[in-house]
């Protein structure tokens, strides 16, 4: 079964508006994409309120049903990646939905991240306050329209409206299921620190004839400080980089599981772990740009300088303050102290709920009730979020529940979900918010579980 029309016209007015963060003179739309959404979710009962914090607009909407009653906190972020025009196949507009039958898929920006997860979850409410009259928890809605440039203004935001976004736990989606078949729920998301390795040895080049073997070359040297990050493997080789093993909780419930849909390159990463240990139970260093003089004109001259950007995913554990400096400790140990390191991008902190939490365990099982099958419950999304304002600012357990697919191209041309994931996610949703509509979620109140854990 694939997506509804009334669904599909949901989404299309969604993906019409270009949410592009980091555009110039954004705003505007952005606080229109938020105008919109507080109008759909006024029609479920929800009372909205416009907020802003370090100059990011934010929407928070609250359905308070009763005091006694267990309150889930609603994430999601409407802004999106640039929509890279004129590069999707078959003259796609990014910011119009368009569907291709053939392919069962559905096309266009912010589908997948974040606007479609988004709908699905929107949609399942409103299913559960179609058929029971009320939702029988109290909801509220957190849309921010920065994720995609660090999430500015969220911490404050949170810590500033404790007030507003007071839950119990939170439910959200984002991120990929472990494939597009698969109902998956994960419970944290791994840290993301970027770093930029800069090596200048002098003004301007040199004739590599002349000058060949007499000087130094900085990207020969960084080549080296490079592979000093990790071996030819991929395994990391930085002190403080890694935890001093995969905690056993984590290796339990990942066993059996096949990350990324199955695309893995045998032999690569960490030895003496599985391949989904080493994506959602351990940390990873990977290589996201390196340059040394003219990539697209190379002349017969020594470069003077070399640049490189290193990207840290890592896993709960580790003294994130001093990452950056366990890399120049690293480095200078290895003999490229000349190499100076600084931190470029936001920062995401790693953070996870123990599989053991109540919520957790209520969440897992009423996915499983709904899907007929156990769901894959993953300690840790192998990428990013903003999860840290809801583990540690609002003290929150935290339940995600994915509704894309590791293909969907999210962050490049030709963004799409399969169109039968839709009905499959939302239905999902559905069996969840009613289970914590029902007598049993009562338990799920932080006064009864005392908190994150």
């Amino acid at each position: 079964m694939a997506a509804s029309p009334a669904f599909r016209d949901a989404l299309s007015r969604l993906v019409a508006f270009p949410t592009d963060a980091s555009a110039p003179g954004a705003r505007q739309v952005l606080s229109d994409y938020l105008d919109h959404v507080a109008a759909e979710l006024a029609h479920d009962g929800f009372e909205t309120r416009r907020c802003e914090a370090e100059g990011r607009p934010f929407l928070i909407a609250r359905r308070i049903e009763d005091a006694a009653l267990p309150t889930v906190l609603g994430y999601a972020h409407g802004d999106t990646v640039p929509a890279m025009e004129g590069r999707w196949r078959e003259g796609r507009v990014p910011w119009q939905l368009t569907e291709a039958p053939a392919e069962g898929r559905l096309y266009g920006r912010g589908i997948a991240d974040n606007k479609g997860q988004f709908l699905v979850n929107l949609t399942a409410m409103r299913a559960v306050l179609a058929a029971r009259g009320r939702l029988g928890f109290n909801a509220v809605w957190l849309i921010e329209m920065g994720e995609e440039i660090g999430s500015p203004g969220l911490g404050a935001l949170c810590a500033e409206r404790r007030d507003l976004l007071a839950a119990d736990l939170l439910v959200a989606s984002d991120g990929p299921r472990l494939s597009a078949e698969t109902p998956t729920m994960f419970l944290g998301a791994r840290g993301g620190r970027t770093f930029r390795l800069h090596l200048r040895r002098r003004e301007g080049g040199r004739h590599s004839g002349n000058f060949g073997g007499l000087l130094r070359n900085p990207g020969l040297e960084m080549a080296h400080a490079l592979a000093a990050i990790a071996d030819a493997r991929g395994a990391i080789r930085v002190p403080g980089w890694t935890p001093p093993a995969v905690d056993p909780e984590a290796r339990r419930l990942l066993q059996g599981v096949t990350p990324a849909a199955g695309e893995i390159d045998p032999g690569w990463g960490t030895p003496g772990l599985t391949p989904a240990e080493r994506v959602h139970a351990w940390c990873s260093a990977e290589v996201l740009a390196f340059t040394c003089g003219d990539p697209s004109h190379p002349v017969n001259a020594i470069p003077p300088e070399a640049t490189a950007w290193v990207q840290l995913r890592h896993v709960t554990g580790l003294e994130a303050d001093r990452l950056g400096d366990h890399l120049r400790d690293h480095l200078a140990s290895q003999g490229f102290g000349d190499i100076e390191v600084t931190e470029d991008g936001a920062a995401f902190p790693a953070t996870a709920t123990p599989p053991a939490h109540p919520a957790a365990r209520f969440a897992a099982a009423s996915l499983e009730r709904t899907a007929g099958r156990e769901p894959v419950v993953l300690p840790s999304l192998g990428g990013s979020l903003p999860n840290d304002v809801f583990t540690d600012i609002l003290a929150l357990p935290t339940i995600w529940v994915p509704h894309s697919y590791p293909g969907c191209s999210q962050h490049a041309p030709d963004e799409h979900l399969p169109a039968a994931i839709f009905p499959d996610a939302a239905g999902l949703m559905a069996g969840l918010y009613w289970d914590l509509g029902t007598p049993e979620a009562l338990d799920l109140r932080q006064g009864s579980i005392g908190g994150a854990g």
